[in-house]
């Protein structure tokens, strides 16, 4: 079976919409950390995206307006800030930002799968190396779901070959700094299809690794994309 890459980036960007500005005229400092985006992921993902010739969805709005990486019943899916606003404006947001992401992505998943093939979803994030005053020593996160023996032999493979590209300079671990099993996009959308036919894979990258808060070396991007076990 052919596999099919296409790629997401849940957190790419810290942007408030204008007309909900003022619900965050206090979240200037929350939206320029890890609580608002996710640094130098979407550069990531545009350049593996590119490697691979894949499709990408991505979101450039702040996770602190709406979290797409969350499920509807999560706790954390709308922030401290739009929690505030009113009922209406929260389903307003759900209807312009959140359902339409979603749909998008189980879409793709679904037209690929119904052609024949085994997609491999790569959802790419970045993660702050000290969080609530422990020090992660995790580099590079591959988080995947232990029970489904698809996507555990795809990291396993992926990781044996970063380890050797990177010559062993990095900390690689399987499902750190998160688990795999999390609540997610690629937690939900297992639920749709078995393990053979959908594979959820969830890269995490350190911020140490950044070259800028807005961008990802090239030098490194390439090497992630370039090991994927497709």
């Amino acid at each position: 079976m052919r596999s099919q890459l296409i790629v997401t980036c849940e957190h790419g960007g810290n942007t408030i919409p204008q007309k909900y500005r003022d619900a965050f005229a206090n979240a200037d400092q929350a939206l320029c950390t890890h609580r608002g985006w996710d640094p130098g992921a979407l550069n990531l993902a545009k350049q593996i995206s590119r490697y691979w010739a894949a499709e990408l969805h991505s979101s450039t709005t702040s996770r602190l307006l709406v979290d797409l990486n969350r499920s509807m019943t999560h706790s954390s899916l709308f922030s401290e800030w739009s929690r505030q606003l009113s009922p209406g404006e929260q389903e307003q947001i759900l209807a312009q930002y959140y359902h339409p992401y979603r749909a998008r992505v189980t879409e793709c998943v679904k037209q690929l799968v119904n052609s024949g093939k085994q997609v491999v979803h790569l959802s790419v994030h970045s993660f702050t190396p000290i969080f609530n005053g422990h020090v992660r020593s995790t580099d590079i996160g591959l988080l995947h779901d232990p029970h489904r023996q698809a996507e555990t032999e795809f990291v396993i493979n992926w990781r044996k070959q970063l380890h050797v590209i990177l010559k062993n300079s990095m900390v690689i671990h399987r499902n750190r700094p998160y688990r795999g099993t999390s609540d997610g996009v690629t937690t939900a959308l297992r639920k749709s299809w078995n393990a053979d036919r959908y594979l959820g894979i969830e890269l995490e990258v350190s911020h140490n690794l950044l070259a800028t808060p807005n961008s990802f070396p090239k030098s490194l991007a390439l090497q992630l994309a370039s090991t994927l076990p497709l």
